[in-house]
C-alpha cells in the first residue's frame, strides 16, 4: 500500500491556531499502453496492479477478447510503460480509434465507445436475485475495505462480490481503472463473473455500465447515483442498477425484479 500513498506537509486550520502537520495523500502515476508497438493511451492511475489495469483496459475497449490473445506483456515501472503485444500483432482498427471519447470520469478518462454501440451488446438474462440485507451487509463491508481510502479520501474502489460478501477488490484515484483492475484481475486469473455483483463507490454513467456488460454482470450496487443514460443502458441490457446505497437504505433504478 505505500506506494498509493504520499505524505505532504499541509497548514492546518481550525477553531483555534493554524499548525503545521504531515497528510497521507492518494499518489498518482501516468502509465502508457502500448499495444501492438502502437502507442494507444497514457492512462492516469493509482501506482499499483498495473498489469490487471492495462488487461482490464483493453478488454473494456474491445481490443482483447481474453488473456489467451495475448503473446507478450512487458510492465516497465519506471518508465511507466505497458507493452502488450497479441498473437495476431494487427494494430487496433482505425474505427475504434476514432472513437475516442472523454468521459466523465475523474481526470477525463478514455474510452472508445460512442452511443451507438449499445445496439451490438447482449442482454443479460440470469434469475440470479438479492435481497436488501445482502446489499446492505456487501456495502458495509465494501466500503471498510480500502485502506487507501480511509487514510486519503483520494481514490474509488471496485469490488466483484457475490451474496455473501467480496471475492476480488481493488482501487484507483480513477472509478474507471478501479474496474479496469478488477477484471483484469479476472481475465489473468481466469475469473468467471457469472451471477456476481460489482460494487463501486462511483458514479454509475454509461461508460460504466459498457464495462460491466461486456463481462456479463448482473447486479451493479455504487453509494453514488447513476446517470440517464447509465440507467437507460441498464433497463435495456436487464441490469439490475442499484445507487445511494446508504446505511439501510438505497434506490433501484432498473431491473427490480431481481431484489426479492
Amino acid at each position: 500500500m505505500s506506494d498509493k500513498i504520499e505524505t505532504v506537509p499541509v497548514i492546518h486550520f481550525t477553531e483555534q491556531e493554524p499548525s503545521t502537520r504531515q497528510e497521507s495523500v492518494a499518489s498518482e502515476y501516468l502509465l502508457t499502453v502500448v499495444f501492438n508497438n502502437r502507442e494507444l493511451v497514457t492512462l492516469l492511475c493509482s501506482p499499483s496492479s498495473l498489469k490487471e489495469l492495462a488487461m482490464g483496459f483493453l478488454f473494456s475497449e474491445g481490443l482483447i477478447q481474453d488473456s489467451n490473445e495475448i503473446r507478450k506483456l512487458i510492465l516497465d515501472e519506471q518508465r511507466g510503460i505497458v507493452r502488450i503485444e497479441t498473437m495476431g500483432g494487427q494494430d487496433p482498427p482505425e474505427d475504434i480509434l476514432f472513437k475516442r471519447l472523454i468521459t466523465s470520469g475523474c481526470g477525463k478518462g478514455i474510452s472508445f465507445h460512442n452511443a451507438g454501440d449499445a445496439q451490438s451488446l447482449r442482454e443479460i438474462k440470469t434469475d440470479v436475485r438479492i435481497i436488501p440485507e445482502q446489499v446492505y451487509s456487501i456495502m458495509r463491508e465494501f466500503l471498510r475495505h480500502s485502506e487507501v481510502y480511509q487514510k486519503t479520501a483520494g481514490v474509488h474502489s471496485s469490488a466483484l462480490c457475490n451474496a455473501n460478501g467480496i471475492i476480488l477488490f481493488n482501487d484507483d484515484i480513477g472509478r474507471h481503472n478501479a474496474i479496469d483492475k478488477i477484471f483484469g484481475e479476472c481475465l489473468i486469473n481466469n475469473i468467471s463473473t457469472d451471477n456476481l455483483i460489482l460494487a463501486t463507490t462511483g458514479r454509475i454513467s454509461s461508460e460504466i455500465l459498457f464495462k460491466v456488460i461486456k463481462k456479463g454482470i448482473p447486479i451493479v450496487i455504487s453509494k453514488s447515483a447513476p446517470t440517464t443514460s447509465g440507467i437507460k443502458l441498464a433497463i435495456d441490457s436487464g441490469i439490475t442498477l442499484i445507487g445511494f446505497v446508504r446505511g439501510k437504505r438505497m434506490n433501484v433504478y432498473a431491473n427490480s425484479w431481481r431484489v426479492v
